[in-house]
């Protein structure tokens, strides 16, 4: 007499159904679609108009799609402009820029947030009126101080008018002011000074904020037309917004290889949002200015 061995059944696979999209999924999705294309039809502009011919990017009535596709406008920027020596100026002045006002904001304002003394409001409220002043209402008395200091066409005559920036000192106190302060009582229990401190605790801990507050400070600087053109004479010096404004002929601006030259401005710029979006999100949600 045989006996058969009971058969296990088959496990059953559970194929869970894909859900529909709710409507205000929907909704939201083609308004993140609007806004996207609103914000990308600039660059596509740029593009599009920067591949066709001189004749083509002003004949009217307009059209989006080139015609004839060509690179001459690319071509002719690099053979009629200085595009090397502008980037190099451009990146020289906005590192060094970005470098200064990271270390002194980082300084000023874990000073105000964790120092003491007197007069301490009345310097933070003058630092905070800075908000308040446009840049172009100073641009007549920081010339004058530039010019009597013999910094006129000259690297440190571009760098240093840059490197104060109320907003950037107000963002990093506000994070300061986060920091729990058990955290330096117990490193001055262990017998660390306050330079210390500020080095190996609270710098640690605010790198999203730095981070945030370079790249906006090399966003800034990188995008500076104003006070180059008016502290620079010198083509060698000029930085890539002035030296693309002199794309000009005795026939009128030349649109196709005005915005090749825009383009080019702003590659570098949409790489650093590109790879460091996630520190600007992250330092601006650290500084708790999200919600101001």
């Amino acid at each position: 007499m045989t006996t058969t061995a009971p058969q296990i059944p088959a496990p059953q696979i559970r194929v869970k159904s894909r859900r529909g999209w709710t409507p205000s999924q929907i909704v939201l999705t083609a308004l993140g679609v609007v806004v996207s294309a609103v914000f990308l039809s600039p660059l596509a502009w740029a593009l599009f108009t920067s591949l066709k011919s001189e004749t083509e990017a002003v004949a009217s009535p307009t059209h989006w799609l080139p015609e004839n596709w060509t690179g001459q406008a690319w071509s002719a920027i690099f053979e009629t402009g200085n595009i090397t020596n502008w980037f190099v100026n451009s990146v020289v002045v906005s590192v060094c820029v970005t470098a200064v006002v990271v270390t002194t904001s980082a300084l000023a304002g874990y000073g105000f947030a964790r120092t003491e003394f007197r007069g301490r409001s009345a310097l933070m409220g003058l630092v905070m009126a800075g908000l308040m002043v446009s840049p172009a209402v100073l641009g007549v008395p920081l010339f004058t101080t530039v010019q009597q200091m013999g910094m006129v066409d000259t690297y440190w005559g571009m760098i240093l008018p840059q490197c104060a920036h109320a907003s950037m000192v107000y963002i990093l106190y506000k994070f300061f002011q986060g920091v729990p302060r058990e955290l330096e009582e117990a490193a001055a229990i262990d017998g660390a000074g306050r330079w210390r401190i500020f080095f190996t605790v609270i710098l640690p801990l605010s790198r999203p904020s730095l981070a945030a507050v370079g790249i906006f400070t090399f966003i800034s600087s990188w995008n500076n037309f104003l006070w180059p053109y008016m502290v620079t004479h010198n083509p060698d010096l000029m930085t890539m917004p002035n030296g693309i404004a002199t794309i000009m002929n005795s026939y009128g601006i030349q649109w196709a290889q005005l915005m090749a030259g825009g383009l080019m401005a702003g590659l570098p710029l949409i790489i650093v949002f590109v790879f460091f979006q996630r520190q600007i999100v992250a330092g601006v949600a650290h500084t708790g200015l999200a919600g101001q």
